[in-house]
C-alpha cells in the first residue's frame, strides 16, 4: 500500500455548512482510516464568487470540529503561474475559442451531467474572421478515436465510464473572465501535492473523467477516488449556499458531526467528545472503505 495524502478542497464562497461537511468529513476520515496526511486547498481560482472571510471562517469552524489539517494550506489564487505553465506544456491539444454564451447555447450538441454545454467545436479548425480568442479549450479525440472513452473504479460509485467525445465535448481550460477553469487548475494542484486520493462529493463525480485526461496528457499520476452521496434539501436540490444551507452551529459540534455522519451511514450516536466521535467514525470508515492496491 502506498502512503497515503488525501485532501479537502472548498470554495470560500461562504461558511461552511452541512453539504460541505460531509465531503470534509468523508476525506478527513479516509485519511485517518489511511493513517495518511489531510491537507486543505482553498479553491479559489474563480474569485469573483469568493467572499472575504469566508475562507478563514471554514478553517475556524474545522478547527472547532476537531478537524486539524497537515502542513499549509494551499490558495489556488496564488498559483495561477503553475496552471500558466501547465497549459503551456498542452501545446498542440488546445485552441483558443471566440464563442460566447450565447453562441455555444444556440449550437451545443446538448448537457453534461454537470449541466455544462458540450461544445460543438465551432472553433476546433482556427477562429472566424474578425473574431478575437474568449477563452482557450482542449482538443479532445474525435468520437471513435482512441483515448476518447476514460473508465476508473470508484472507491464508492463502483466502475464508471465516460465518453469525453460525445458527453463532454471540448472543455475550457482557460475562461473568458480571465481565471483559469477548475478542471485544469484541480490537475496541477492535486499532482503538486502528491494527493493519491480524492474524496470528494458525487455532484464532481462528472469532472473525474476530464480530468484524468489532463493527468495523462501532462504526464500526471492519477489519483484514486471515492466520491460519497450530496447532501440534498426538503426540495431534492444539492445543499448549497444558493440552494439556503445554513452555516453550522459551531456550539453543537457533536450535533454536526452526528448528522454529517449519518448522511455517510455512519454512526457515532453516543460519543460524548469529539475524540470519541472521531475515534468511532474512524472506525466504521476503515472497515468500510479500505482501499485495496
Amino acid at each position: 500500500m502506498t502512503s497515503y495524502i488525501g485532501r479537502f478542497a472548498p470554495s470560500p464562497t461562504g461558511p461552511l455548512h452541512m453539504g460541505s461537511l460531509v465531503a470534509a468529513m468523508a476525506s478527513y476520515l479516509d485519511a485517518k482510516a489511511h493513517q495518511g496526511s489531510w491537507l486543505v486547498r482553498m479553491e479559489d481560482v474563480d474569485e469573483a464568487r469568493c467572499l472575504p472571510g469566508a475562507a478563514e471562517a471554514i478553517l475556524h469552524a474545522l478547527q472547532a470540529l476537531g478537524m486539524d489539517w497537515d502542513g499549509e494550506v494551499s490558495v489556488q489564487s496564488a498559483r495561477t503561474a503553475h496552471y500558466a505553465a501547465a497549459y503551456d506544456r498542452l501545446h498542440g491539444h488546445t485552441y483558443p475559442c471566440s464563442c460566447s454564451r450565447r453562441e455555444i447555447a444556440d449550437s451545443r450538441l446538448g448537457l453534461a451531467a454537470d449541466g455544462s454545454a458540450i461544445y460543438p467545436g465551432t472553433c476546433r479548425n482556427g477562429l472566424a474572421p474578425g473574431k478575437a480568442a474568449r477563452a482557450l479549450r482542449i482538443r479532445l479525440p474525435h468520437i471513435g478515436e482512441a483515448d476518447q472513452k476514460i473508465s476508473f473504479i470508484d472507491r464508492w460509485q463502483g466502475p464508471v465510464s465516460q465518453d469525453l467525445a460525445q458527453e463532454a465535448g471540448d472543455f475550457v481550460l482557460f475562461r473568458a473572465d480571465g481565471f483559469w477553469a477548475y478542471q485544469l487548475a484541480v490537475v496541477v494542484d492535486d499532482a503538486q501535492q502528491g494527493i493519491t486520493d480524492v474524496v470528494r462529493g458525487v455532484d464532481l463525480l462528472d469532472s473525474t473523467a476530464r480530468q484524468i485526461y489532463l493527468q495523462r496528457l501532462l504526464g500526471l499520476p492519477t489519483p484514486g477516488y471515492l466520491h460519497v452521496p450530496v447532501v440534498r434539501n426538503a426540495a431534492g436540490e444539492k445543499l448549497s449556499k444558493q440552494t439556503g444551507a445554513q452555516a453550522l452551529d459551531l456550539a453543537q459540534p457533536l450535533a454536526s458531526l452526528g448528522e454529517a455522519a449519518g448522511h455517510l451511514g455512519i454512526s457515532v450516536a453516543g460519543a460524548a467528545s469529539l475524540d470519541a466521535l472521531w475515534r468511532s467514525a474512524t472506525e466504521q470508515w476503515a472497515v468500510r472503505f479500505a482501499r485495496r492496491r
